[in-house]
């Protein structure tokens, strides 16, 4: 069943955005990663005219940081945990045993593809409404300016610069996962010792992570 308040009618379009590609009998067409990809294309479409139409001042570089911040994977995993949606996903049981219900890239993955599958079904207008309606919190955060609430590598290395004039460095510890569900663990390091681990489905994404970590831990022994 569709859960209330997404614009769409059909069960069959829907059951397809959230059937996880280790559920598919036919892989790629059976699963939601064609959706997904046309939906991340649409989302990428309807924002970057949203930024364009009503912050007539700001550049291009200011845009692309904007867009940035609001399209990424820890706001569409929000929303699509707001919407319900990891009770409709549909995926294999050793996917399931693995935390793939709750895991953020796939619930990023799903909400694209519901994007994808109102554009197909009812048009620009409806999706537009749609992915602006449920990205409003998100497009007022950079309204005020704050380009990148989430850019944690900039924040640590300032960090970094006003308490040991040193900057950070990033390695990767880990690649794993399928080929077209894998993930990168990154460590982030100071004068060779670790302060913080981060794991994201692309390496910037784990650099993030980690560099949050790393600003958790700093600012308690700054406490201390």
């Amino acid at each position: 069943m569709i859960p209330k308040g997404i614009p769409l009618k059909n069960e069959q379009m829907f059951s397809l955005a959230m059937r996880h590609r280790s559920a598919s009998p036919t892989d790629v067409a059976g699963s939601y990663e064609r959706l997904e990809f046309f939906g991340d294309s649409v989302l990428g479409l309807v924002v970057a005219q949203y930024l364009y139409e009503h912050f007539p001042n700001w550049d291009q570089g200011m845009m692309s940081k904007a867009k940035s911040s609001v399209v990424q994977e820890a706001p569409l995993a929000e929303i699509a945990r707001k919407l319900g949606l990891e009770a409709c996903l549909e995926m294999s049981a050793s996917e399931e045993a693995t935390g793939g219900r709750q895991r953020a890239s796939i619930l990023a993955d799903v909400v694209e593809a519901v994007f994808g599958a109102i554009y197909l079904e009812s048009g620009l207008e409806v999706a537009r409404w749609f992915i602006l309606e449920q990205l409003n919190p998100y497009l007022l955060r950079v309204s005020t300016g704050d380009v990148n609430p989430d850019d944690h590598k900039s924040k640590l290395q300032e960090i970094a610069q006003s308490l040991w004039r040193k900057t950070p460095t990033y390695r990767i510890r880990n690649e794993f996962g399928a080929a077209h569900d894998k993930k990168f663990s990154v460590e982030v390091v100071f004068d060779d010792e670790v302060i913080g681990e981060g794991v994201g489905r692309t390496k910037k994404e784990a650099e993030q992570a980690a560099a949050a970590e790393a600003i958790e831990v700093i600012r308690r022994n700054v406490r201390q």
